[in-house]
């Protein structure tokens, strides 16, 4: 019995070796990627000088694009496309529901509605920026929802609706800001960001992006059993003796915290945590112990690639992020649903 849970560890510690190894790769392919092509050696050497001063020959031009601009721009893209896939997992769990993501909790619709207010009612005078707009407009939209649905009957179904709702009034109202208000420059910025927009993203939000989907992701491991227990039904878990409410508050606020904050700095991007738990399960099935951690793994790897592609895929212009998650993503999702995986 030993043995064997000796052999089990020293398999996942193997594996999470491999994962932040390609993980680091991905990174690194992805700061030498670009107008201006540069070479893994020298984004390694870069990270060297910075990390532990040690004191590579490296262009002053090349270490700035890589260090400035591109690594923390991929390590944001990462760590976004990690809180999405794992948001997703988790809703599509708790609320058994196969079409569930993290917007469904109206929080993309909400950041939109505080970003256009801050961008062309000018609210809040000033004093905070697009970001903190869309994050003050994802929490209020997270807020409505919750009470509607506590309202409406605390159910998986009234959360669903309540969503639903919540989402349609506030896109309802973030038309309208845009249609009433806004020029046609601002209106063109403002389509920019919803769709998915990196181009902003510097080491400050990567100190902010990073931590919550660590956090996020050891909060949601450490509620793995509730999660398998979850999948046959809110009464099933009880029986087990899952403390449901609990789970239910603590999952679905972190999967909140992570998707308001991820929405916030990089805008609306779509299908990551709806395709990629999907994607996940194809290869491991549905034990959340291994399945949270690959989705967060296939998610990061998902939207550094996306990143990457929305960066040259067109010389000499940057495309949405979204627009390259929505053409990659809905292929592979209409793939999975085909073989069947989806609404089993």
């Amino acid at each position: 019995m030993i043995s064997l849970l000796s052999s089990a560890f020293e398999n996942r510690i193997s594996a999470t070796i491999v994962a932040l190894v390609l993980l680091c790769l991905v990174l690194a392919f992805a700061a030498s990627v670009g107008e201006t092509a540069i070479p893994v050696k020298t984004v390694f050497d870069t990270i060297a000088n910075h990390v532990w001063n040690a004191g590579y020959e490296v262009d002053p031009i090349d270490a700035g694009i890589i260090w400035n601009y591109r690594l923390s721009r991929a390590v944001v893209a990462a760590s976004c496309g990690a809180a999405l896939a794992l948001s997703g997992a988790v809703l599509q769990a708790l609320l058994r529901n196969s079409l569930a993501d993290p917007y469904l909790l109206g929080i993309s619709a909400g950041a939109s509605t505080g970003a256009v207010s801050v961008a062309i009612l000018g609210v809040g005078a000033g004093m905070f920026g697009l970001s903190v707009g869309a994050f003050i407009g994802s929490v209020v939209a997270f807020a409505f929802v919750a009470l509607l649905s506590l309202q409406a009957g605390r159910g998986t179904s009234a959360i669903i609706l309540a969503g639903i709702a919540g989402a349609q009034l506030f896109n309802a109202v973030t038309s309208f800001i845009v249609t009433k208000s806004a020029s046609a420059e601002e209106a063109r910025g403002i389509m920019f960001w919803l769709l998915g927009n990196l181009s902003g993203v510097r080491w400050p939000d990567v100190w902010l992006a990073l931590p919550i989907t660590l956090f996020g992701l050891v909060v949601c491991l450490w509620h793995a059993r509730s999660l398998d227990a979850f999948t046959f039904g809110r009464d099933s878990a009880a029986s087990l003796g899952v403390p449901v409410r609990r789970a239910y508050v603590v999952l679905i606020g972190v999967s909140a915290l992570m998707t308001a904050v991820m929405v916030s700095i990089v805008g609306s991007i779509g299908f990551v945590g709806l395709v990629i738990p999907h994607a996940a399960r194809f290869f491991v099935g549905t034990r959340h112990g291994v399945l949270l951690p690959l989705s967060a793994l296939i998610g990061a790897l998902f939207l550094v690639g996306a990143d990457v592609l929305s960066r040259v895929i067109v010389p000499g212009q940057v495309l949405p992020i979204g627009v390259i998650t929505a053409l990659v993503g809905a292929p592979a999702f209409a793939l999975i649903l085909c073989h069947g995986r989806v609404l089993r």
